[in-house]
């Protein structure tokens, strides 16, 4: 399988933090926010990456993450203009994808937790399948709607005043092959965008479309407002002190996935400057001995 990130978006919500630099390249704790979903699809197997992003900001992803080679990735980039929709990443990434199944990760989740989501990535072949969250408040999100006695989904609403179930969509979509030309049948909706819940409802009247449930073991977060940002930054401040292990670190992931080996990685890590994260990394890599 390959992996997109999308990355693009004004993060008007985030003003003016956002005026200088993209929402995905703020941090989250001590991590730029895109290690995030980065080492999401990484522990998904996926090593196949294209990161999609705007004309100005695409210049310091390639700064930040290079090739990806240290990481023993492939990353490449495309740009989107301006503004089209989250299906509109299949439509820019046609070539990319190829007819392979493919994962699109928004730029701005973070997922920690219970692994299982990450077996479903892995073992994911067909059709086209989202994730049910359940959340607080799901009139912020998309919602899935369900029949009650079969789990069959029935439908999916953008922000609906009265949601038919607690269970948002997170974003990370799995798609088969075909899921640019899905896109590209699309119509652009009323803010003239294609919309990814419009092509999730094109899956389902083919009856290509599955949900699963992430229960109570993994934690989804959205960092597209001031108050979201400082939540996950804390979040991930606990979790770290408490545990003395970092979450989203790209170096750490790709030694446990055996991407890179340890003399290979022992020289990346040299190459930093002196601080916090070179020092975590080197205690990691006496682990890996």
């Amino acid at each position: 399988m390959r992996g997109i990130v999308l990355a693009g978006g004004a993060g008007t919500r985030l003003h003016p933090i956002t005026r200088v630099a993209s929402k995905q390249l703020q941090p989250v704790y001590d991590k730029p926010m895109i290690y995030y979903p980065l080492s999401t699809l990484m522990l998904g197997g996926i090593r196949e990456i294209l990161l999609i992003s705007t004309p100005q900001d695409l210049p310091r992803f390639r700064d930040l993450l290079g090739d990806g080679s240290q990481w023993g990735l492939s990353l490449t980039y495309r740009e989107q203009p301006r503004p089209g929709g989250l299906a509109q990443a299949f439509i820019l990434g046609e070539d990319f994808i190829a007819g392979e199944p493919v994962a699109l990760i928004l730029g701005d989740n973070i997922f920690y937790g219970n692994m299982r989501i990450l077996e479903i990535v892995r073992s994911f072949t067909a059709g086209a399948l989202i994730f049910g969250y359940y959340v607080q408040e799901p009139s912020r999100y998309g919602v899935v709607e369900f029949d009650k006695e079969s789990g069959r989904v029935l439908g999916i609403e953008e922000k609906p005043a009265n949601p038919k179930s607690h269970f948002a969509v997170p974003g990370l979509y799995l798609y088969d092959g075909k899921v640019s030309e899905m896109a590209r049948k699309l119509a652009p909706s009323s803010r003239g965008e294609l919309e990814i819940t419009d092509l999730n409802m094109a899956y389902l009247q083919l009856e290509e479309l599955q949900c699963r449930m992430l229960g109570r073991g993994i934690a989804w977060l959205d960092t597209g407002t001031h108050a979201s940002l400082l939540e996950a930054a804390n979040f991930i401040f606990t979790l770290q002190q408490r545990q003395g292990l970092q979450i989203g670190c790209l170096e750490e992931v790709a030694l446990h996935m055996g991407y890179v080996r340890r003399d290979r990685m022992a020289h990346h890590v040299s190459e930093m400057p002196s601080c916090d994260y070179r020092s975590y990394l080197e205690r990691r890599l006496l682990d890996f001995n």
